[in-house]
């Protein structure tokens, strides 16, 4: 990023149950950016996922890349300052390859996302800053059992546990741009005003220089 290039992609990247929701409503309120939420209420395939992963696991990866790629061309074509929830990278690099070595979609399925996938992304730009959200199974599960989603009830440890995997492989090699990552087994953003203003202060110097 140019140095005084206009910031304008901000996204936040997590395992499920993270947090990535709730930072980026408190962020967007905090630097008065627009926030971009995953479309969860409004996804057609996500409950029949839940219930039968291996038939419905491509088509709920191609919604999320088709609706992440459209919220990524409105960043680009608008004049605001966007903070993202989870990143186009996260469906291809960490869900769909996850997926395809639990057994849960089909080589042939795998291979026609990725090259999908990759014609998509050579026509992006990547975010300004990507902050990832680290949490440990234990964190996780809390957080999502907290919010009580009737659909994530069926979610396995083993199925978070590699998610987690990926998400560290991921987020060590990630090369794009600036990754801030957050600890969010010691950092309750969400309850604790004084964790907050460190997550703004460590954003700030990410993104403008500012301690």
């Amino acid at each position: 990023m140019a140095k005084n290039a206009p910031v304008k992609h901000i996204a936040i990247a997590g395992n499920i149950g993270s947090g990535k929701t709730t930072l980026t409503t408190l962020l967007a309120k905090h630097f008065g950016w627009e926030p971009h939420f995953e479309d969860v209420e409004n996804n057609p395939y996500l409950y029949d996922f839940y219930q039968d992963m291996p038939r419905w696991s491509f088509n709920l990866q191609v919604f999320f890349l088709n609706s992440r790629f459209r919220q990524i061309i409105d960043i680009q074509k608008g004049e605001k300052t966007v903070i993202q929830d989870r990143t186009i990278d996260e469906d291809a690099r960490i869900f769909a390859p996850n997926l395809h070595a639990m057994g849960l979609m089909s080589s042939r399925d795998f291979d026609n996302y990725t090259s999908l996938f990759e014609t998509i992304h050579s026509m992006v730009s990547p975010p300004d800053l990507v902050i990832y959200l680290k949490a440990s199974i234990p964190t996780l599960v809390n957080q999502i059992q907290r919010r009580g989603r009737e659909y994530e009830d069926n979610l396995r440890l083993d199925y978070l546990r590699r998610l987690n995997e990926y998400y560290e492989a991921w987020s060590s090699q990630y090369s794009a741009g600036k990754m801030l990552v957050i600890d969010v087994d010691n950092c309750n953003f969400a309850d604790n005003n004084e964790d907050l203003g460190d997550v703004v202060n460590r954003v700030n110097a990410e993104l403008y220089g500012l301690f």
